[in-house]
C-alpha cells in the first residue's frame, strides 16, 4: 500500500546495534514509500546512527530505573520526565501520527509521549524473549510484533504477531548456498561482536589449530576478534599455517557471507535473522551473559529446525568445538541441508509487514 500525504512516523530504538539495525530496515522501507521518518533515540543509540535512513534524528533523554540502586531513581526519572517532554514537544513539531518502539529504555520516552498523545503506538522485539521494556509496554499498545516465536503466556507472548526481523537486503538476496567442494577450501566466517567477541577470540583459534592436517590445511578463516586479541589470535593461526584474516570489524559482511561454507556466532536477533535470510550453516555460541539469556532462545529457532548446531558457553572448549566441527566440515551434503533448512526459517518481507502495519495506522489528511 502506498498512502500520499501521510503523517509522520517516529521510530524509537536504541541503546544497542540489536535495537537499531531492524529499526534502520523499516526506516527505508517506509520512505520508499514517502512516508516522513523521524528516530528518536538516546546518546547511546546515537552511535549507530551514521547513514541511518531518516529526516530527522532526535536524541532524547533517557534512562532505565537500576532495581538495586534505589537511590539512583530520582535522577533517573529526572531524565525519563524530561525525555517524555521532548518527545511530546516532536511528536507535536513533525505531526507525528505513530510510534512504533524497537525495546530497549530510549523508547520509553516516545511511547509514553505517544499515549498521552492519543496517537498510534505499537512495538517490535527482535528476541525469542522479549525485552523487559517491551513486556511493560504489551499490554498498552495498539500492536505487538515479534522477529521470533516467543513462548508464555505473558500479554507479549499473547499478542505478539510474529513478522520476522527486517534485515539488509544485500543479505536477503544472497545466492544459493554452494557447499564446499571435496579436498577444496572450508570457508569459516566467525563474528562475535563487541563484548561477546572475546570467548570466541580465545577458544576457536585453540580448537582450529587442533583440528586434523587433512581439515586444517584446507581452512580459510576469516574472524571478528576484539581489539586486543587481534594480534594474539593472528599470531596463533600462523604457527598452525592456518589462512586468517582477522579484524576487530568488517564493513563487507554481505561479502563474507556470500563466500562462507559454515558461520561460527553468537546469537543476537540480528546475527540469526540475517543467518536465516542468506541461508548459511552455522555453529552458534549464545553470550551468556545476555539479558535474560535470550540468545539461546534464538539459536534455538534454527537449531530446531536442522539449520544450526548450539554450544552454550560453558561446552564451547576447544576439545568439544573439535567434536562439534570434524563431522560438519567432513560432511558437504549436511551442511548443504542445513543452509536450506536456515532459509525455509527466513522471513524476507519482516520490513515490507511493519511498513504496512506502521502506514495502516496513519491518519490520512484530507
Amino acid at each position: 500500500m502506498t498512502a500520499a500525504n501521510t503523517q509522520a512516523v517516529m521510530l524509537a530504538a536504541g541503546g544497542t546495534g540489536g535495537h537499531m539495525f531492524p529499526a534502520r530496515a523499516t526506516a527505508d522501507a517506509l520512505r520508499a514509500r514517502g512516508i516522513t521518518v523521524i528516530l528518536s533515540t538516546d546518546a547511546r543509540g546515537a552511535r549507530y546512527t551514521d547513514g541511518f535512513p531518516a529526516d530527522e534524528i532526535i536524541t532524547l533523554p533517557a534512562a532505565q530505573l537500576p532495581l538495586r540502586k534505589p537511590w539512583a531513581w530520582p535522577g533517573a526519572m529526572m531524565r525519563i520526565r524530561a525525555g517524555i517532554k521532548a518527545a511530546h514537544k516532536a511528536i507535536k513539531h513533525y505531526d507525528v501520527g505513530c510510534v512504533a518502539g524497537f525495546g530497549g529504555y530510549p523508547t520509553v520516552p516516545g511511547l509514553l509521549a505517544a499515549k498521552t498523545a492519543n496517537i498510534a503506538t505499537i512495538i517490535h522485539d527482535q528476541n525469542a524473549v522479549p525485552g523487559r521494556v517491551n513486556r511493560l509496554f504489551a499490554g498498552r499498545v495498539d500492536a505487538v510484533f515479534s522477529g521470533f516465536p516467543v513462548a508464555g503466556t505473558s500479554a507479549f507472548a499473547r499478542r505478539a504477531t510474529v513478522v520476522g526481523n527486517p534485515v539488509r537486503a544485500a543479505i536477503a538476496n544472497l545466492a544459493d548456498y554452494q557447499p564446499p567442494e571435496p579436498d577444496g577450501p572450508l570457508n569459516l566466517l566467525i563474528l562475535g561482536g563487541s563484548q561477546g567477541a572475546r570467548i570466541l577470540g580465545a577458544q576457536l583459534p585453540q580448537a582450529l589449530c587442533a583440528l586434523p592436517a587433512p581439515l586444517r590445511d584446507r581452512l580459510r578463516v576469516v574472524q571478528q576478534a576484539r581489539a586486543e586479541q587481534a594480534d594474539m589470535v593472528t599470531q596463533t593461526y600462523a604457527k598452525a599455517r592456518i589462512s586468517a584474516e582477522v579484524a576487530p570489524f568488517f564493513s563487507d559482511i554481505p561479502d563474507r557471507l556470500a563466500t562462507a561454507h559454515l558461520v561460527i556466532s553468537r546469537a543476537g536477533a540480528s546475527s540469526v535473522s540475517e543467518l536465516a535470510a542468506s541461508g548459511r550453516p552455522s555453529l552458534l555460541i549464545p553470550f551468556a551473559a545476555a539479558m535474560d539469556d535470550h540468545q539461546t532462545g534464538n539459536a534455538q529457532t534454527l537449531v530446531r529446525a536442522g539449520a544450526a548446531v548450539m554450544l552454550s558457553e560453558a561446552e564451547a572448549t576447544p576439545e568439544h568445538i573439535v567434536q562439534t566441527l570434524q563431522p560438519l566440515l567432513q560432511t558437504p551434503d549436511r551442511l548443504l541441508a542445513m543452509a536450506q533448512a536456515a532459509r525455509h526459517q527466513a522471513q524476507p518481507d519482516a520490513a515490507k509487514r511493519l511498513a504496512d502495519e506502521i502506514e495502516s495506522r496513519l491518519k490520512l489528511r484530507v
